[in-house]
């Protein structure tokens, strides 16, 4: 049996007209026992690729333009890619209504929202205040902070814990969603830290980064969950 095809979408284009994705999500994906697929955001018809994949991973990267969401413009938003923005949310509204098992990361899980019509907090400090350090902002590194996961949902489930300790590196949060979300993580301050789909198969985000803890069990039982259902996908 053939593993399974993982698509991760990469990140935007560089100056030196490069796209790359960190190691660390193909090394997840394969130690999970899937196949890894980079998607530059290239494609001219990006549904187009949900045939040819049995997985798909939505990574992190830069901010969403606040266009897509109705946001207003902040001076703390940085690397927005109109390339990857119309590619990436093109991809997800698309996933949003097959049967393809999907994972948003970060980044991933506001392009997934908003892609259903969620809104975002541009920057988290302004709501939610400074009682919890979702990243460091000079220079940007990520920082780790527990999470409390909903017991009883489909994610604590998978991962076989409701307490988790998670790499965060993020500015930007969920602020309202559509009614097909759950959310089923919260860190201490009360921001939503994942979701899961009430009507798709298999569809969870999450906006800490378990590619980044490759050594706990727990977040790589999100990559083996995600495999395993690509594997049974009909």
């Amino acid at each position: 049996m053939r593993s399974p095809l993982i698509g991760i979408t990469t990140y935007s284009r560089s100056e030196a007209g490069e796209f790359t994705l960190p190691a660390t999500y193909v090394d997840a994906v394969q130690l999970a026992g899937g196949f890894p697929v980079l998607l530059p955001p290239v494609q001219a018809d990006p549904t187009a690729l949900l045939d040819t994949l049995d997985g798909l991973i939505f990574s992190g990267g830069g901010d969403i333009d606040p266009s897509a969401y109705g946001g207003e413009p902040h001076h703390t938003i940085y690397l927005v890619d109109e390339e990857r923005d119309e590619f990436e949310l093109a991809l997800a509204k698309a996933a949003l209504t097959a049967n393809l098992p999907t994972l948003g990361i970060c980044r991933g899980m506001q392009v997934i929202s908003v892609a259903s019509g969620a809104t975002l907090i541009t920057h988290v400090p302004d709501v939610y205040g400074e009682s919890v350090t979702h990243r460091l902002d000079h220079p940007r590194r990520p920082v780790q902070h527990p999470a409390q996961v909903q017991p009883g949902s489909r994610l604590a489930q998978m991962l076989g814990t409701t307490h988790l300790t998670v790499v965060s590196w993020h500015h930007q949060a969920i602020k309202t969603l559509p009614d097909c979300w759950q959310p089923v993580a919260h860190a201490a301050d009360g921001l939503i830290e994942a979701l899961e789909h009430r009507h798709h198969p298999w569809l969870f985000t999450v906006q800490w980064h378990p590619e980044l803890s490759p050594a706990d069990p727990n977040h790589q039982r999100l990559f083996q969950s995600l495999v395993e259902a690509a594997r049974a996908k009909p």
